[in-house]
């Protein structure tokens, strides 16, 4: 077990460190440069400050080299567009945002996915089982785009029940400002119901048909019963190790909503970065939300021993 924890640690770091050089590289390869604009104008002393301020004056290689030293001691950096704001000062002040939005999302959309999935595999070869299942299709298939302008045109745009755009701000930032957050709360949930939907459908189905479930049918447990205490308990094990990387999606927001909806998170903001060309942004963003990632699926590896104890760490022996 400690071998593997430290392996797969070790796989960890060196993940996150080509993802960080990838970045950094392909970055560097895109034309232009994000003080380009800005020293236009600027007399050429200026000028000539303002990149060496930023570092933009050195080789490539010297620059990869010095934001590796800096990211390893944490330091990501200062924004090249606007002056003072830092990767770790803009986390601390739109990730909230963007993490109420996918908790909304996902609690709301996982929810009504779980009881989907389970109509649909106890009613399986039914006109309801062929009616969810036709609807998840169309839910995972549609893109957030279409979905969020549908509402805004609908919702807000005829009927006037919901504002257009905004996000609760200040103490209404976690609890407060709801009529904002129906509209992008219900566009990012479809895709939640979707997924959930067919899996739980597709776990419950594989289940029913073990031999432990046709012996509890034979033992003349009621139907219930054996749903309740085979079918569900077994078939959650697929959704378990599902769950950490939904948590983590949720976390990171929602490029396309939190841009349709004027939503002031950490999808917009990256959106807004990259246009920018504002390197020390996009880099520090993206290495942090692949640190994020990596973790979770670090997380469901060793989840899923203790949810299904049929499955032991590598190097373990079976008793």
């Amino acid at each position: 077990m400690g071998r593997y924890l430290i392996r797969r640690f070790a796989e960890l770091i060196l993940t996150v460190f080509l993802i960080a050089t990838a970045t950094f590289f392909l970055l560097e390869a895109v034309p232009g440069d994000p003080l380009t604009q800005r020293a236009d104008h600027l007399p050429e002393q200026t000028r000539a400050a303002l990149y060496q301020r930023y570092g933009l004056d050195k080789p490539v290689m010297e620059r990869y080299l010095i934001t590796m030293k800096k990211m390893c001691k944490g330091d990501f950096g200062e924004s090249f567009v606007y002056a003072g704001q830092t990767v770790t000062g803009l986390l601390k002040t739109k990730l909230p945002v963007s993490a109420r939005l996918g908790i909304q999302q996902m609690l709301l959309g996982v929810t009504l996915g779980l009881l989907l999935g389970i109509v649909a595999a106890m009613k399986r070869g039914t006109f309801i089982d062929y009616l969810i299942v036709g609807l998840s299709v169309l839910l995972i298939s549609v893109p957030h785009l279409i979905f969020g302008l549908l509402l805004q045109k609908v919702f807000a745009g005829n009927l006037r029940w919901f504002p257009t755009i905004g996000w609760p701000e200040g103490k209404d930032l976690w609890f407060g400002g709801w009529k904002y957050t129906v509209l992008p709360t219900l566009t990012g949930c479809f895709s939640y119901i979707a997924t959930y939907t067919r899996l739980l459908k597709t776990s419950m189905l594989d289940v029913v048909n073990q031999d432990y479930v046709l012996t509890a049918e034979s033992k003349g447990l009621s139907k219930s019963a054996i749903i309740r205490k085979h079918i569900l308990r077994n078939s959650f094990i697929p959704v378990m190790t599902q769950l950490p990387m939904s948590v983590a999606m949720c976390i990171t927001g929602s490029f396309f909503i939190e841009s349709i909806f004027s939503i002031p998170g950490i999808g917009q903001y990256y959106v807004t970065a990259v246009n920018n060309q504002d390197l020390s942004i996009v880099l520090g963003e993206t290495v942090l939300l692949s640190i994020l990632y990596i973790a979770v699926i670090f997380i469901t590896d060793i989840l899923y021993v203790f949810v299904d104890p049929r499955i032991q760490m590598p190097g373990k022996r079976s008793k």
